[in-house]
């Protein structure tokens, strides 16, 4: 793959229209501001990231963890674009140093299809085909519809990334053609599994539905990504992904264990403990200084957890330049993160265990997925049968519940469950929550 094609300006849904514009602020910016000022975006700040909201504690949700994404996103963009140019200096004519805006970008962007109540939002709907009541869809319905192959594998192997990519490039009702109409470069960075779900397996990881099969092979080709297979459609990694990937790992994993930090789920000395073993003895001695100059328990561990962000960013960033090559003929495995020098990765897993062990399986956390299944699994059950059966009284009810940019009246079976699938995904933990009781009738529309 070559720099000169992998970014471009070219927008999706605009190619016949395309122009440059003479501002102030880039393509890419233009795309960064794009994604601030929409409504998908602002809906994150009332999803899950992993601890419930509100409480007395704030902790992260979808938008804050978004935002900080960004930050490490563009510094991390911003390194690798100026070691590339020392290197190739010719590159200063193309978009390269423009990296950093790019991939904050689609730093911005890469939880937008997540559905409510965190990463179980996403279980929730896949186990509701595999496992659940949305099974019976997969035979033939008494009106003689039936889902392909490819399209049940979308749905058993649901992915927030894949969804991410369909409400950017989707046309809902009513709007306009090529959905946010993003950059082709944007847009490629944020599709971390560049394969349909027919490649998914056991990890249930995905870039694009069915649906948008087409529209990623046109941005794929438009920037020269290589093709590894045709059937099923399968393609290596636009490079600005693993920036994208690694911003994602060191901010969730680190930000994670600071909000824990605060819910007393860690306790100072663990959480101490778990961010000095990042660093030598030498940087050790320094940080612990800095704590005698600095009471607040909570400001020396904010402190740690962002000379660890700084250290990790340059650790990636180290990670990627030495693999360069490899990331271009897209044979590079693993993430950045899985690359980075030995201290620094024995300290990351072993933090990644301590999550997995006191935060990921806390009470809270849990009852947060019990009730994220329970919620969605009742709207999914009660808007399919809906959409399969919409002669029905009640079923007229749901449907006109829906708002009008979802396809709700679809033509195809699948066309009706996966406007179900975009409402849903796109719903804050609040309105699932309050939907959820209004169709129980557990509270009531206020008189």
């Amino acid at each position: 793959m070559d720099w000169y094609t992998l970014i471009s300006t070219k927008r999706f849904g605009l190619e016949e229209f395309h122009e440059v514009r003479k501002e102030n602020r880039s393509e890419f910016q233009r795309d960064y501001d794009r994604l601030v000022f929409s409504a998908p975006f602002r809906r994150l700040q009332n999803k899950t990231q992993v601890f419930p909201l509100p409480g007395s504690v704030f902790v992260h949700n979808r938008l804050t963890h978004s935002l900080e994404v960004s930050c490490v996103g563009r510094s991390l963009g911003n390194d690798v674009a100026k070691a590339i140019l020392l290197r190739r200096p010719e590159l200063q004519e193309s978009f390269l140093p423009e990296i950093g805006s790019i991939v904050s970008a689609a730093c911005l962007a890469h939880d937008l299809g997540n559905p409510p109540f965190g990463h179980s939002g996403e279980r929730a709907i896949s186990t509701f085909f595999s496992e659940g009541k949305g099974e019976a869809l997969k035979h033939p319905q008494a009106n003689g519809e039936q889902l392909t192959a490819a399209q049940w594998e979308d749905l058993t192997h649901f992915e927030g990334n894949a969804n991410a990519f369909r409400l950017l490039t989707h046309q809902f009702e009513g709007r306009r053609k090529g959905g946010f109409v993003l950059t082709y470069t944007s847009l490629a960075s944020i599709v971390k599994y560049p394969f349909s779900s027919s490649l998914a397996g056991t990890k249930s990881k995905f870039g694009f539905f069915t649906t948008e099969e087409h529209s990623f092979r046109r941005v794929a080709e438009e920037l020269g990504m290589r093709k590894l297979s045709d059937h099923p459609l399968k393609y290596a990694r636009h490079p600005l992904v693993y920036l994208v990937e690694a911003a994602d790992d060191i901010c969730y994993q680190l930000m994670d264990m600071e909000d824990a930090h605060k819910l007393k789920l860690l306790t100072t000395d663990e959480t101490k403990e778990l961010l000095l073993a990042y660093f030598d003895e030498k940087r050790k001695e320094h940080i612990r200084q800095t704590f005698h100059m600095v009471s607040d328990i909570n400001e020396q561990i904010a402190y740690l957890r962002s000379s660890v962000i700084g250290l990790l960013i340059k650790e990636c960033v180290d990670a990627f330049l030495n693999h360069e090559e490899e990331i271009l003929n897209g044979t590079f495995e693993g993430s950045l993160i899985h690359h980075i020098s030995p201290r620094q990765a024995d300290a990351y897993r072993h933090c990644a265990e301590v999550s997995a062990m006191k935060i990921y399986r806390s009470r809270d956390v849990v009852d947060i997925e019990l009730a994220g299944f329970r919620i969605i699994g009742t709207l999914l059950d009660l808007m399919i049968q809906a959409v399969s059966f919409p002669e029905k009284a009640y079923s007229q009810l749901l449907i006109n519940r829906v708002s009008d940019q979802y396809a709700i009246h679809a033509p195809t079976l699948y066309g009706r469950i996966q406007a179900v699938l975009d409402y849903i995904s796109g719903m804050t933990d609040v309105f699932a929550l309050d939907l959820y009781r209004k169709i129980n009738g557990n509270s009531l529309p206020e008189m």
